[in-house]
């Protein structure tokens, strides 16, 4: 493939995808200039607009859902699935038609995200595609909407021979990051690497700063990245130090993978608009309540992305036979989201005011996993209390908690003054530091792909790199050497294969001990990782892990054997695990005797009950 004309950042959001691109050679002494690329999409029947945001909703229209020729694309006249706007506005009204928070489906452990399960619960003669298949449409169309306006006289440009950057959650675990590695080679794109959303942002700041970054953040200083986004919070530190004489930034923290965000609040309003319209008479069911959902979304977009607005409307359906005549109208006002959002999404209690258990139904709806306790602030401050306890640099001079200096909010939920006030007031409460101030972002819609375009810039030495590596430790499950035991389980040790921060492109191996890999019959391998064993290095073993280290996922696998080795027999292996250059982990099992033999394990994407 020859040199890459430009680089490109992708922001694959739950709730919109956003595109920005920049000469991969810029002029020489010139500062290299990031721009956004407005993307075209179907944004009414039969008309297409070029917008910066890409709303991230399929829909799957049936027979008579739309007029003929509603969905054809300057590149495709004959589509029978439409996304972005129109897709987000007309699946509003056919929420059975409807694909929305596939990112967040990407990330559920509980489902085969292979498998065609979206819209979830729609009826059974719908049409349905699966989490992984959903996001490769939405990276389809921007290739395609790209190469028509980008590369239509200029072959170099298109788009898969591109330097390209597609932002994840840090939070995003092995599998789910090998998920957007399959959903990105499914719309044809191979020269990609993948990048943290909070770094992303952070790089956003930096390009925007200049050489004034240094006059605002110094050595000591730790700012919290706080991206509230349409499906997770995301919570990320990155630390600023002194490595010869210079300033350097390493991300020395990356929160759980908390399914918490705007769908949440959309939900949230939909109940209390309900409520409202309850009470004056007006009673809605299931079907007309998913509409009042999406409504309710777009009223508080609009709300929160235009301060001049004070209240907007919200429409559901009705069920009778005169659609307009049973139209229910109401709205939503500013203040009530706010009161709503600020209550229940950002409570502000003290610092060890955590995330509340309470017991599981038995049995529950096979929806996305939502963190139970929809309270940020409280998932916050469990966040920060577990890199004080499990960072020893964490501690200051009398053992207290060392807070974070400076906060970079991100994501479309922070837009709001009044969300981001509640987060600082409540960290200036914990750490008694009045002077915790807030970073100026840019765009929070458009930020991480900004940055991420820049982040490609970085890597050529055009800009300030964050040092960061994997963003958790990670480690395979190994059964312990001992006699069965009747009615005891044989204990299973954790094996660390890839420290915290392992650089991509970076390879780790376990020579100095032998190992037993089983071949030729089916064998499972427990994948684990941990947020908080930060020390911990190749080849250590953690024989006490619950509470610390959680599985990931389990691999299932059927292991080559030669020709004279019969099933279950077990072969002398080291062990190599290796960081690829686009994020995503491998491990090698190496024959002692013929090192020439190896066998790769694999994420199993499809996990087993």
């Amino acid at each position: 493939m020859s040199e890459a004309k430009y680089i490109i950042g992708i922001d694959l959001g739950t709730t919109h995808c956003v595109v920005a691109y920049t000469d991969a050679v810029p002029p020489e002494f010139e500062k290299p200039a990031v721009h956004l690329f407005a993307i075209p999409q179907v944004i009414a029947p039969g008309e297409v607009k070029a917008q910066p945001l890409l709303p991230s909703f399929l829909l799957l229209p049936g027979p008579h859902d739309v007029p003929d020729g509603a969905l054809a694309l300057p590149w495709h006249g004959e589509m029978d699935y439409a996304v972005g706007e129109y897709a987000r506005n007309r699946g509003a009204e056919l929420p059975a038609r409807l694909v929305s928070s596939a990112k967040s489906w990407l990330s559920h452990r509980g489902v085969d995200r292979t498998q065609p399960i979206l819209p979830f619960e729609a009826p059974a003669e719908a049409r349905r595609v699966s989490p992984v298949e959903a996001m490769s449409r939405y990276l389809r169309h921007i290739r395609d909407s790209w190469n028509s306006e980008m590369a239509a006289s200029a072959p170099d440009a298109r788009f898969e021979d591109q330097e390209i950057y597609l932002t994840v959650p840090a939070s995003f675990d092995a599998v789910a990051r090998e998920l957007t590695v399959q959903a990105a080679h499914g719309a044809g794109l191979h020269n990609f690497t993948l990048l943290e959303e909070p770094q992303a942002a952070f790089y956003a700041w930096l390009e925007d700063q200049g050489d004034n970054w240094r006059e605002v953040i110094g050595v000591g200083d730790r700012v919290l990245v706080c991206d509230v986004g349409g499906g997770t919070s995301d919570f990320s530190l990155i630390e600023v130090t002194e490595e010869e004489g210079n300033l350097d930034l390493r991300r020395v923290a990356v929160g759980d993978h908390i399914l918490l965000g705007g769908d949440n609040m959309d939900l949230t309003l939909a109940y209390a608009v309900r409520a409202k319209l309850a009470q004056r008479g007006t009673n809605i069911d299931n079907w007309q309540f998913r509409g009042l959902w999406h409504s309710c979304r777009k009223a508080k977009e609009k709300l929160l992305s235009n301060l001049d607005l004070e209240s907007e409307p919200v429409i559901v359906l009705g069920r009778g036979s005169s659609l307009i005549g049973g139209t229910i109208r109401t709205e939503l006002t500013r203040a009530e989201i706010e009161s709503i959002l600020l209550g229940g999404f950002f409570p502000i209690g003290g610092a060890d005011d955590f995330p509340q258990q309470k017991p599981q139904m038995g049995v529950r709806e096979m929806g996305l996993p939502y963190a139970a306790d929809p309270a940020i602030t409280r998932h916050l401050a469990l966040f920060l209390s577990r890199q004080a306890g499990g960072q020893p640099s964490w501690e200051g001079d009398g053992g207290e908690r060392r807070y974070p200096s400076a906060v970079l909010f991100n994501g479309g939920v922070m837009k709001a003054a009044a969300l981001r006030g509640q987060v600082l007031d409540a960290l200036r409460r914990w750490s008694g530091n009045g002077d915790l101030r807030e970073l100026h972002a840019v765009d929070l819609d458009l930020a991480v792909a900004l940055g991420a375009a820049y982040y490609g810039l970085a890597r050529r030495g055009r800009g300030i790199r964050i040092r960061a590596g994997a963003a958790r430790t990670y480690y395979i499950g190994i059964e312990s050497a001992m006699p069965a035991v009747p009615g005891i389980p044989t204990p299973i040790k954790a094996l660390c294969v890839v420290p915290f921060g392992m650089e991509e492109g970076s390879e780790a191996e376990i020579r100095d001990r032998e190992f037993g890999l089983v071949v030729g019959q089916p064998a499972i391998f427990p994948f684990l990782a941990a947020n908080t064993r930060k020390e911990d290095t190749v080849g250590e073993e953690v024989e006490d892990w619950a509470g610390e280290i959680s599985e990931v996922t389990t691999l299932e696998t059927h292991l080559d054997a030669s020709g004279d080795e019969a099933g279950g027999t077990i072969i002398p292996v080291w062990l190599r695990s290796r960081v690829t250059e686009i994020g995503t982990l491998e491990l090698w099992c190496v024959s002692r005797a013929n090192p020439d033999r190896q066998w790769k394990l694999e994420f199993n994407i499809r996990e087993q009950e």
